[in-house]
């Protein structure tokens, strides 16, 4: 067995095992509040809090899969691209999550804001360790055993050198890489603290500053990787540096921005009281459209030429 085989069954293996403590104690919220046992979070009704976790359940207990996917077997035998894109998805969710949680550990916050309400401010510490290592744990064995699973069934994906097969192609357009460029200097300026676009500048916080510069700098990661491979350059470049960087800020670009788009629908078109948005609306909404659409076309480049089956 290759390094990098063996490398890739162990963080899939690991992926799966640190996800598992969260999804458990998602479950015991579940029971508990079912049986009366234990309270629901502040701000839901009971309903609410039943389905929200329930959702949370599935979500993990289909994270799971998927990385024992990616390394048994049997995920040899399933469908290829509703895997991959499961996966890709999955990944891009949490892997900007790393560098997100070191820092956030560095300046001592929690990230703020109300994304952070569901678990409730009574949430024991070890409870929260346990599902901030569950996501930063998945993450990083996704990181590794994707890329893997990749090679093992697809061994072209990666092979070679950029410009090795003669550079460009008149089915991948480069503007895309523009665009996604475009959107990532729009983030890091705001996370660098400009307001042009912001409405409410009291609004943000250390964690919505770092989360904004580090899905900056992927969806800009993104960008330079797509146009390496669609132009060829720079020639020699080993193909799996822009191919992964590729896959890893295309789903960072598509997932994130493809939940963040109909939060911010609901909070524009019902404006809600309670809710503290600081970007401006419309800017966001059309930052988040075309987010998603930048990070499917790169993908669709990273796969395009060297894909088979």
């Amino acid at each position: 067995m290759e390094p990098w085989d063996r490398a890739g069954r162990l963080a899939a293996y690991g992926a799966a095992l640190s996800l598992t403590p969260y999804l458990l104690i998602k479950v015991g919220w579940v029971a508990g509040s079912l049986l009366g046992l234990l309270p629901v979070g502040a701000g839901f009704s009971w309903a609410e809090w039943v389905v929200l976790n329930a959702a949370t359940i599935a979500m993990a207990g289909i994270g799971i899969v998927v990385a024992l996917a990616l390394v048994r077997p049997w995920g040899m035998r399933l469908p290829g691209m509703p895997l991959i894109f499961c996966a890709w998805v999955g990944t891009g969710f949490l892997v900007p999550v790393l560098p997100y949680a070191v820092l956030t550990a560095l300046f001592g916050t929690d990230g703020g804001g109300s994304e952070g309400s569901e678990d409730g401010p009574s949430m024991p510490e070890w409870e929260a360790a346990l599902v901030q290592a569950g996501f930063v744990g998945m993450g990083l064995g996704l990181a590794v055993a994707l890329p893997a699973h990749l090679r093992r069934r697809w061994p072209n994906a990666f092979a070679g050198r950029v410009g090795d097969d003669g550079g460009g192609s008149s089915r991948v357009p480069p503007w895309a890489a523009v665009v996604g460029a475009a959107i990532a200097l729009v983030w890091l300026y705001w996370a660098a603290g400009g307001t042009a676009g912001i409405t409410r500048p009291a609004g943000r916080d250390i964690g919505w500053h770092l989360l904004g510069g580090v899905l900056g700098l992927w969806a800009l990661l993104a960008s330079a990787a797509y146009w390496s491979l669609v132009s060829g350059r720079p020639a020699g470049l080993p193909r799996w540096v822009p191919a992964a960087l590729g896959w890893l800020g295309s789903g960072s670009l598509f997932a994130w921005s493809g939940w963040k788009l109909p939060l911010t629908v609901y909070v524009a078109l019902t404006r809600p009281s309670d809710a503290v948005w600081p970007e401006n609306l419309a800017v966001t909404t059309v930052l988040h459209l075309a987010a998603v659409g930048v990070g499917a076309m790169i993908l669709n480049g990273v796969v395009r030429r060297r894909w088979g089956g």
